[in-house]
């Protein structure tokens, strides 16, 4: 049984990034790994294709309802033995997999993201919501203002488009507050939590602690060569050159910013205050500092 490490985020929050970033790490190549060839990673957990193989079942035959009792043991299956991983590498003893799902039960009572029989453990993104507002906002393709509404909001869901068949499942976010509070509040398994933003600080850092969570001890000048195979910069030069195909459809540039604060310049004053009041208490809890908080001591 190879174990499965959900790599869970709320969009926009550095999941691509730390996908990248462990491409690089078990690549034997001496130069960046290609972004589209990143295949260290299984994909994503909603994945419509993967489903249909490991099912046998045509899932445009199934309700959203129908495909959610399904998925647990889809992911129970993977994990007794479909995996990526090299087994000549002991560095590598788990599969990671994408997932933009908030942890929820389909409505038979089951974890949708199959419990502790299809994983053995989740690594939690998380980033400031007042900067994921403008990057959702550009990976959305639409306004600023409409970006804050759907965080806000428990009932937006990805691929829910009824006039076409997507080539991912309905992915409940449950807003994002209710996505750090689905997966950290759950016992079902185990949780690390990363914020870009230490990340960004600390890279190195931060991917080892990460990385020791799944069991994997990288060779530190392998891990240091990864780190710098996976910068914002050559991200951006790779997408430059080439492209990104889990770039939207019209979607110009996924790697943008790449920083931590960028909503000082991008927000306006009401938009940073709509974010604080509908996502205090998680901000308190992750520990981003609201403005109205600093407001408050000064008095």
């Amino acid at each position: 049984m190879i174990p499965t490490i959900w790599l869970a985020s709320y969009p926009k929050s550095g999941n691509t990034w730390f996908r990248i970033l462990v491409a690089n790490l078990w690549s034997k190549l001496d130069e960046p790994i290609d972004i589209n060839m990143i295949d260290s990673t299984d994909s994503i957990a909603s994945g419509r294709n993967p489903f249909d193989r490991q099912t046998l079942i045509d899932s445009a035959l199934l309700t959203n309802d129908e495909i959610d009792r399904l998925r647990p043991a889809a992911y129970a299956y993977a994990a007794a033995g479909n995996t990526l991983a090299d087994p000549d590498d002991p560095c590598f003893p788990v599969r990671f997999v994408k997932a933009h799902d908030a942890y929820t039960r389909n409505d038979v009572g089951e974890p949708l993201m199959g419990g502790a029989k299809g994983a053995a453990g989740a690594i939690l993104f998380v980033r400031d919501p007042r900067d994921v507002a403008a990057s959702f906002a550009h990976h959305l393709r639409c306004s600023i203002d409409v970006a804050i509404d759907r965080m806000g909001d428990p009932d937006f869901c990805f691929s829910v488009a009824p006039d076409r068949l997507d080539r991912q499942f309905r992915q409940r976010l449950l807003g994002w507050s209710g996505f750090a509070q689905s997966w950290l509040d759950q016992r079902d398994i185990p949780v690390h939590l990363v914020r870009y933003e230490d990340m960004l600080a600390d890279t190195a850092a931060v991917a080892r602690a990460a990385l020791g969570f799944a069991g994997i001890r990288p060779d530190p000048a392998r891990l240091d060569q990864a780190v710098k195979f996976a910068s914002i910069g050559e991200l951006q030069r790779q997408e430059a050159v080439g492209g990104f195909r889990e770039t939207p459809r019209d979607v110009r540039g996924f790697f943008r910013r790449g920083i931590a604060g960028g909503w000082h310049d991008e927000l306006d004053p009401k938009q940073i205050a709509r974010i604080e009041h509908d996502h205090g208490p998680m901000m308190d809890r992750l520990g981003y500092i609201r403005t109205t908080a600093i407001k408050e001591q000064r008095r």
